[in-house]
């Protein structure tokens, strides 16, 4: 039975049976005007379509006409979409030589159903204006002018609003399906029962094309996996899982071939009819192909940060020529645009028959032109009319996984890469073994002997010195996977809490088996004590020694940009820490300003050496090497008046002091990650309002006044 809505619908398509309609939409109609036919089943939304008026429209541009126009299904209503406005857009950015403009000026629109992009030369602030549109801009960075959703100031929260960035930062040792899923287990609420994720992972593929690589890995560096063109798509299925209405992509495009690029955007351009939510896309993107320039439907070329033209983008190539710059026959419009407006290379470009004209001049000419145009003029108009309109506010929150789901999910996956990739643990534990063996054999059999207390003392520095040190060769990794955590943190799918508990539960498996197989065979042969109690603290403290360091690396790389200078400033800060830690120099002989205080007592070496030498030396006894005296020399005498060990507390305290320092060194990571967070709006806020105060740092060329509004953050 077909309510009214759908009686509507029906009446309308059949006013349009001289159109031949392709398949995927006649599919598409079908199953809104029989939304339970396969099950035939009733419907349990119908209370939701009752209320909700389908509308069929027939889009035929000129640039379109060659595939006999498309059919877009709009559901009007509660999922109208977001409309995102701009109006005298400027960003400047700070550095060393200054403040230097980005944007000036850039004024236009966004609508539901319709792809914006954004185009340009390299360096012409397309990326910056993306960054702007979505509350992403640095905090070297200041912003002026007004930017609306659905005619209000508010911001974008998780959920409604997406962003795909330039780079695929994936894990490349999980498979498409893996990747998706549990990105839908992280971004969707606990609400949905884990076969309603699962089924939306899988829809959500198959809705960009994946389907025959879904159980293929990403793969990366050393890796055969997925191609470019699928990386990128498999990023766009992880922003989409949450079906946002406003989507970003910084340059979707890049690296990809043409039919692949072309495969991509069409993907985004037809995803509403896949769930029939009218999207509002942006994108900024490169060079594009004639098949890709065909799917959009609005144009935004920027030179130097400022508007050449928008509107239309089937109405870009009359306006070049209207005013001295057709596109030749068969040339790529696209091509023949970025050609015109790009002043890198300063060639001259033909104008009529009259020879030619600098670049910088064409360039312009066609500012001034559009600024006089009557699509500058209706471009206006459209802004105010969409600021005029009561759209509604957006829903500023969506539930996301609880915080108990997001830990328990992240460790499965970190356990999961950990485990597949052979550098982050597998390669290290090779390493350590092969060290284990070469301090089995160089200290093999140390014995009872005067001498052998500085065998034993060297054997334990080296291991809770050095063998330590090398955990920062999974620091590659790591970083890798700070990459993953920033993308994933900025589109709001997990916060820094659940990360730093996901990587330190993941962890703990592989560094307790580093810590048992090397450390029993560094332990048995050199003939320390061989009881089982002494053994466990052994490798308990390299169990927690291995962890201190990742927690430093962590910390490190939370501060440090790249992994060759995380490795340097880590190996760095261990190698202070070891000098001052009481072996080289004994404690009552460091010099007291740093090495003594505070580097001696912060540097998690002491409480290592000390806590082993009780655990070795206490209840043993050596030789004297000289005649007078006691025969025999306690282990208790050699820890107080050789190695200055501090006797008043037990090796149980050095123990608890090392783990006390790795739930530090957690929290000064989780800290300082939510220091940047919170202090990059107020810089940016604090820059702006100094920005209002110094208006004249930029200039209008165009005498149009600038109209300061509020700034937009994510």
């Amino acid at each position: 039975m077909l309510s009214p809505q759908q009686r509507l619908l029906s009446t309308k398509l059949s006013k349009q049976s001289s159109l031949s309609l392709p398949l995927h939409t006649q599919l598409a109609m079908a199953s809104l005007l029989q939304p339970n036919a396969r099950n035939h089943e009733p419907n349990q939304n119908s209370k939701t379509l009752s209320s909700t008026v389908l509308e069929l429209e027939i889009i035929n541009t000129p640039m379109q006409s060659n595939r006999g126009g498309n059919v877009v299904v709009r559901t009007m209503g509660d999922e109208d979409g977001v409309f995102l406005t701009w109006e005298d857009l400027w960003v400047t950015v700070n550095g060393k030589k200054g403040s230097k403009s980005i944007l000036e000026g850039v004024t236009g629109y966004a609508r539901p159903g319709e792809l914006l992009a954004i185009m340009g030369p390299s360096g012409c602030g397309k990326s910056t204006f993306l960054d702007t549109l979505a509350g992403r801009l640095g905090s070297n960075t200041r912003q002026l002018g007004e930017i609306l959703i659905n005619g209000h100031k508010q911001k974008l929260a998780f959920g409604t609003s997406a962003y795909v960035t330039q780079d695929d930062t994936l894990m490349t040792t999980l498979t498409v399906r893996e990747v998706v899923y549990y990105s839908a287990r992280l971004q969707l609420p606990d609400s949905m029962s884990m076969s309603e994720k699962k089924e939306r992972a899988e829809m959500t593929i198959k809705e960009m094309g994946l389907q025959d690589a879904i159980n293929t890995r990403i793969g990366g560096w050393g890796a055969k996996g997925i191609s470019g063109g699928q990386k990128r798509r498999v990023s766009i299925c992880i922003e989409i899982l949450t079906r946002p209405k406003l989507l970003f992509l910084d340059e979707p495009t890049s690296g990809l071939d043409s039919a692949a690029s072309y495969y991509v955007m069409s993907r985004i351009a037809k995803l509403d009819q896949w769930d029939g939510i009218r999207r509002t896309v942006v994108a900024s993107i490169h060079q594009p192909s004639s098949e890709v320039f065909q799917l959009f439907h609005n144009l935004c070329l920027l030179s130097s940060g400022r508007t050449v033209y928008f509107g239309p983008a089937s109405e870009a190539t009359e306006f070049f020529a209207s005013n001295g710059f057709p596109c030749p026959t068969l040339q790529n419009p696209s091509d023949h645009f970025l050609k015109t407006i790009n002043k890198d290379f300063e060639k001259d470009l033909e104008k009529g028959s009259d020879g030619g004209i600098p670049t910088e001049e064409a360039i312009e000419s066609l500012k001034k032109s559009y600024k006089s145009s009557k699509t500058y003029q209706q471009v206006q108009r459209q802004v105010a009319e969409i600021c005029k309109q009561d759209c509604g506010t957006l829903q500023m929150k969506r539930s996301h996984g609880g915080f108990v789901t997001q830990c328990l999910v992240l460790t499965k996956r970190s356990f999961m890469n950990m485990f597949r990739d052979l550098g982050y643990y597998w390669l290290r534990l090779a390493i350590y073994v092969a060290i284990a063996i070469g301090l089995a054999t160089v200290f093999n059999d140390v014995g009872y002997s005067y001498g052998s207390i500085q065998a034993r003392s060297s054997l334990i520095m080296f291991v809770s010195s050095f063998l330590t040190l090398m955990s920062i060769g999974g620091f590659p990794s790591f970083v890798e996977d700070m990459k993953i955590f920033e993308r994933e943190r900025l589109n709001g799918h997990y916060g820094t809490g659940a990360f730093v508990i996901g990587n330190t539960f993941s962890a703990l498996p592989f560094l307790l088996v580093i810590s048992l197989i090397p450390g029993a065979i560094a332990y048995y042969p050199p003939g320390l004590q061989r009881d089982a109690e002494h053994f466990l603290y052994f490798a308990a403290v390299l169990f927690v020694c291995m962890m201190l360091v990742e927690s430093l690396m962590m910390t490190v790389a939370s501060m440090v940009p790249n992994f060759l200078m995380g490795i340097i400033t880590g190996a760095g800060i261990q190698a202070l820490m070891v000098l001052g830690g009481g072996f080289f120099r004994y404690p009552n002989d460091l010099p007291k300003p740093f090495w003594r205080y505070p580097l001696y007592y912060i540097a998690f070496h002491k409480y290592a050496f000390q806590g082993l030498y009780k655990n070795e030396f206490e209840g043993l006894t050596f030789p004297r090497d000289n005649a007078g005296g006691p025969i025999n020399l306690r282990g208790e005498e050699i820890l107080r008046d050789t190695w200055q060990v501090e006797m008043s507390y037990s090796k149980w305290v050095d123990l608890a002091i090392l783990l006390g320092m790795v739930a530090l060194y957690r929290l000064l990571f989780l800290v300082i990650i939510k220091t940047i967070e919170n202090v990059k709006p107020t810089v940016a806020s604090f820059m702006s309002a100094r920005s209002k105060q110094t208006p004249q740092v930029m200039v209008n060329p165009f005498s149009t006044p600038m109209h300061v509004g509020t700034i937009q953050q994510s």
